[in-house]
């Protein structure tokens, strides 16, 4: 039986560096990749203690192939942590003004069933910025393993954002979106905002 194929994106810090440099050029090369971005990673305190190891800046780049794409993190580890979010399933995406300046990346505490995830969508289709939202998980690669292992690793919650807004009011209104879903009673937790600071490719 084949694997899955699953798109998504990875997220590697950008030091400045041989390596960091060279994984940039390769992405950009590769066909593997829809697109590619420069942002700033803000970690929640209730993610840091899994991922202490994270930077502040990161390459983010939409792929098409998860495979492909983990072959090129390995590669290039650094101590610094990186990520690879797999969407597995789209709960919608649709046209949305303006261009996509913002990735909020979420994790849910138990898994869901088939209805509170049309909850979700439904509740985070009224933030009119959001232009995707799909489900998945997020594996993590470092050269100096974390201390604790990250428990939800399968229930992933990745929203696109498009506005002409400064990155922090999008927070705000995504903020005030997961605030809205925990109030069906989905326990929705902030991981990482990435907010987009220039298009690479």
């Amino acid at each position: 039986m084949s694997e899955t194929i699953l798109d998504g994106y990875a997220c590697v810090p950008y030091m400045h560096d041989h390596k960091s440099i060279e994984i940039k050029e390769s992405w950009q090369e590769s066909k593997n990749i829809e697109s590619m971005y420069f942002v700033t990673a803000t970690f929640s305190e209730d993610s840091k203690p899994y991922f202490p190891a994270h930077a502040n800046h990161y390459l983010l780049a939409k792929f098409n192939d998860d495979s492909k794409i983990t072959k090129d993190i390995e590669k290039y580890q650094q101590p610094k942590t990186s990520f690879v979010f797999n969407t597995n399933s789209e709960l919608f995406e649709r046209d949305v003004d303006g261009t996509m300046n913002f990735v909020s990346v979420y994790y849910m505490e138990y898994s869901k069933s088939d209805e509170d995830i049309s909850d979700l969508a439904m509740v985070v289709s009224k933030n009119d910025h959001v232009r995707k939202a799909s489900t998945g998980n997020i594996l993590s690669y470092s050269s100096e393993p974390s201390k604790f292992t990250f428990p939800y690793k399968d229930h992933i919650v990745v929203l696109e954002v498009s506005s002409q807004k400064s990155h922090q009011s999008v927070n705000k209104y995504c903020e005030q979106t997961r605030r809205n879903v925990c109030r069906k009673g989905i326990t929705m937790n902030n991981l990482v905002g990435l907010s987009i600071l220039e298009k690479l490719k």
